[in-house]
């Protein structure tokens, strides 16, 4: 077991943009969008790829079949042959639609994968940047089911203003779209694809307008849900081993947290596997099996009881379950 870094599979979409370009240091498609790039991924709609070492060109879905305990750790048996996380980079250059995501049980039932817990890390955002971030306190099932079967969304949903470094947590019920300007964000997901969109702006994706799914949504809505983003400023940090760490969420699905490394750092094995999202900095990752290098837009997997040593100016964005 070693140190695991993947493949990007990278999505196009109608509100995405071109900033994985100067992020990922790679060349994109001249002429296209993209919106979303999926760095850990065994969901079929998108499955990651091995890049190095003995297993260069072995998909995750293929590692967790064969290698799954060895791999995944001591987590709950349901994910010993199902991944649970997918882990992404989004590039919102217009308008993510208004939507929301179910939870297990109802996403099981009518769609035959788990449901979406999700949280957002803002690598940067413009000045005018906004979501919207649940509804508007007071708003109950039927005044929503009206008023959106009337296209009338005035006063439905609550607008915050985002800015660089804040966080998000954006459990299943909460309606949330991107209302103006852009935004790069490091997503940490359940490893589901299951969104109902509500509203989508009126605008066209290949010259038709993308499907709603108001009844699905209107079942799986928390009207009471109103979260809002945390900033660097109201974010407590300590000291682990030498790194500065901020614990983000303990989501029931998955936990998150913000490292920030400076010189050599130890990560100890650990019994179940973690994952690291570079999103600033250079440097160098050292295991028993080798050494790579490291640098801002990778995402490395390290499996369960592997130890690694991180070397380098490195802000770094961990999540496991």
């Amino acid at each position: 077991m070693y140190p695991l870094l993947f493949s990007k599979v990278l999505k196009e979409k109608v509100w995405g943009g071109r900033e994985f370009e100067d992020f990922f240091k790679i060349p994109l498609p001249t002429g296209l969008s993209f919106g979303e790039s999926w760095e850990v991924s065994a969901h079929p709609s998108g499955p990651s790829v091995v890049l190095q070492g003995p297993w260069k060109g072995k998909s995750l879905p293929e590692l967790v079949k064969d290698y799954g305990g060895e791999l995944l750790g001591t987590v709950d048996p349901r994910y010993q042959k199902r991944f649970p996380l997918l882990i992404k980079y989004l590039d919102i250059h217009d308008r993510l639609s208004v939507q929301v995501h179910p939870e297990d049980e109802y996403a099981l039932l009518h769609e035959k994968e788990w449901g979406k817990s999700e949280c957002w890390y803002v690598l940067k955002a413009s000045s005018d940047a906004q979501l919207i971030l649940g509804l508007e306190p007071g708003i109950d099932r039927e005044t929503f089911r009206r008023k959106s079967q009337n296209r009338d969304w005035e006063g439905l949903f609550q607008v915050v203003s985002v800015h660089e470094g804040d966080f998000i947590h954006i459990p299943p019920g909460t309606v949330h779209a991107s209302l103006q300007g852009s935004i790069l964000i490091c997503e940490v997901q359940q490893n589901s694809d299951t969104t109902y969109r509500i509203y989508d702006f009126d605008r066209l994706d290949n010259g038709t307008m993308r499907p709603l799914h108001l009844e699905k949504a209107l079942d799986v809505i928390n009207f009471t849900q109103h979260p809002q983003p945390i900033s660097r400023s109201h974010r407590t940090a300590s000291k682990i081993r030498g790194a500065l760490w901020e614990t983000l969420v303990k989501d029931p699905h998955y936990q998150v947290a913000h490292l920030t490394l400076s010189g050599d750092w130890e990560d100890p094995e650990s019994p179940v596997f973690h994952i690291h999202s570079i999103l600033e900095g250079e440097g160098i990752v050292k295991s028993v099996q080798g050494e790579w290098s490291v640098q801002a837009g990778q995402t490395w997997l390290i499996p369960a009881q592997v130890s690694t040593v991180w070397s380098g100016e490195l802000k770094i964005l961990r999540s496991w379950v």
